[in-house]
């Protein structure tokens, strides 16, 4: 989320500081609750738990995630999505909370029959062959924003805490958009899982495996369309909806991810960025810091 956007729309929500760990700010609606956390304090250990899927974006600060059920212990950054399963408990450390310097995060509590309205909907208007394409599997979920979610996730901070006119409906419409890009990411993992695992064949899933084996180059759509054995606007149509990109904009996502990945490593910045694909340093550094917030060179020198 942009940091800066953020914090203006939520300087005129907050109410006064109640407590300095965790104060909560909460706005509900039908079939979900929005809240917004902000801690002024360094502190460990801080529960939290839900009885409902739990979505959370980080704006500002840093959290160290510790997952009660799992040995996962990571940190919680700006620019990126945790999404907890019903009942899933998470223990929370905030190293760098201050007066001067809240983090702060906001949580999204959606019901489960919302969840599964969506999943129906989509599944519905899914006519590649397989069933259930969409289903909300009940794990963890931690994975940086595309533009397209900072953006949605600012716009609902506004539908929340305003009385638009049709303030439930636009709601109800955000809630939709979110649930879909959550089940959209929790498919194509699923879909990368089960094609290296031999599990799963669908002519999407051999896209899937064509993408990932020639990530270094250029999509050809004509091979894509010939490898699901559909016609261009068929194609298009039915990966837009199961990935929620066109198959251009999935693939920089994956080199991206990889990218980051190799950079932590301590790879150098040139060499990811000509390994990958893309064209020119600046390009690949540009593209790199509107998907994480952050440049190549402040990850490798990490």
């Amino acid at each position: 989320m942009n940091t800066s956007v953020s914090s203006r729309s939520l300087d005129k929500k907050r109410q006064r500081i109640d407590v300095l760990i965790e104060n909560k700010v909460s706005f509900a609606g039908e079939h979900a609750e929005l809240s917004i956390y902000d801690t002024y304090l360094d502190a460990q250990k801080v529960a939290l738990h839900s009885t409902e899927l739990l979505f959370c974006g980080m704006i500002s600060g840093k959290k160290i995630m510790h997952v009660a059920d799992s040995d996962y212990h990571e940190e919680f950054l700006p620019n990126q999505s945790f999404v907890l399963a019903p009942e899933q408990g998470v223990l929370i450390d905030f190293p760098n909370a201050s007066l001067n310097q809240p983090t702060t995060c906001l949580a999204i509590e959606i019901s489960t029959d919302k969840i599964s309205q969506v999943v129906d909907a989509l599944n519905f208007n899914q006519q590649i062959t397989q069933d259930d394409f969409f289903q909300y599997q009940a794990k963890l979920v931690h994975a940086q924003h595309n533009p397209q979610t900072q953006q949605l996730l600012e716009r609902m901070i506004t539908l929340f805490s305003e009385n638009e006119q049709h303030r439930d409906y636009l709601i109800d419409l955000s809630l939709n958009e979110l649930i879909t890009r959550l089940l959209q990411q929790q498919s194509r993992d699923l879909m990368i899982a089960s094609c290296k695992q031999g599990k799963l064949a669908t002519p999407l899933s051999h896209v899937v495996s064509y993408i990932e084996q020639h990530l270094a180059e250029n999509i050809d759509i004509d091979v894509l369309c010939k490898i699901a054995c559909m016609s261009r606007s068929k194609f298009y149509q039915q990966f837009k909806l199961a990935f929620g990109v066109t198959p251009a904009l999935w693939q920089q996502q994956l080199r991206l991810q990889k990218a980051y990945k190799l950079l932590e490593k301590g790879e150098a910045i040139s060499q990811v960025c000509y390994q990958l694909g893309f064209n020119n340093p600046s390009h690949f550094s540009r593209v790199f810091k509107q998907a994480f917030g952050a440049t190549p060179k402040s990850i490798a020198n990490h």
